[in-house]
């Protein structure tokens, strides 16, 4: 899937995984497809929880080795 925006956030840990997706989806239109690659293990229910507060879709959230890789979609 073919995303708008990517962002590393990997060897980073709570909070600034989420304060770096909540920077970079705030600059994204609606509808955009950002794509983020983490290492630490907490991010998959930080993210989580984020997605259902914020609103934005957490469409995808896998794991590639000791990398996890999470696809939100920007809400309106």
């Amino acid at each position: 899937m073919e995303t708008d925006k990517e962002l590393d956030v990997r060897g980073l840990h709570c909070p600034l995984p989420i304060l770096r997706v909540k920077k970079a989806l705030s600059d994204m239109q609606a509808g955009q497809l950002l794509r983020v690659v983490a290492t630490d293990p907490g991010t998959a229910i930080d993210f989580a929880v984020f997605s259902q507060q914020t609103g934005h879709p957490l469409l995808e959230s896998t794991e590639k080795g000791k990398e996890f890789v999470f696809l939100f979609k920007k809400a309106c």
